[in-house]
C-alpha cells in the first residue's frame, strides 16, 4: 500500500487517539499535503520538529494497529464484499426468475451500500 494512503487509512481509524497537537500536524502532512516548513511555520516550532513528530505519530499508528488491526479487517472485509457483489451479478445474468433476479438485485444493493458506508 503506498505510504500516504496508508497514512490516511491509519489516521482514519486511530487519528482521534493522537493529541491535538498531533492530530493537527499530522493531518496538516498527510491529507493536507503542507510541507514540514510550511507546518512548523504555522505551529511556530523548527522543521526538525515536524518531521520528528510525523515519524512518532507514525510509529503510534502502526502500533495501534498491530495490535488491533482494524485496517487489515476493514480492507478484507472490502474484499470480501467485492466478492460478494460479483457473484451477485454473475447470477444474476444467468438466472431469468424474476423473483430470484429481484432477490440478487437486493444482495447488489446492499454490497453497494456497504462498500459506499466505508
Amino acid at each position: 500500500m503506498e505510504k500516504i494512503v496508508r497514512q490516511s487509512m491509519l489516521y482514519d481509524f486511530y487519528g482521534e487517539l493522537l493529541t491535538e497537537h498531533q492530530k493537527s500536524v499530522y493531518e496538516d502532512v498527510v491529507n493536507n499535503d503542507m510541507s514540514y516548513s510550511e507546518i512548523a511555520r504555522l505551529n511556530n516550532i523548527s522543521r526538525q520538529g515536524v518531521y520528528d513528530m510525523v515519524r512518532r505519530c507514525d510509529k503510534i499508528l502502526e502500533e495501534y494497529e498491530e495490535k488491533l488491526m482494524l485496517v487489515h479487517k476493514f480492507m478484507k472485509a472490502q474484499e470480501q464484499v467485492q466478492k460478494i457483489k460479483e457473484c451477485a451479478d454473475e447470477l444474476k445474468t444467468m438466472n431469468s426468475d424474476e423473483r430470484l433476479a429481484g432477490r440478487i438485485e437486493d444482495i447488489v444493493n446492499y454490497s453497494d451500500k456497504i462498500l459506499e458506508d466505508f
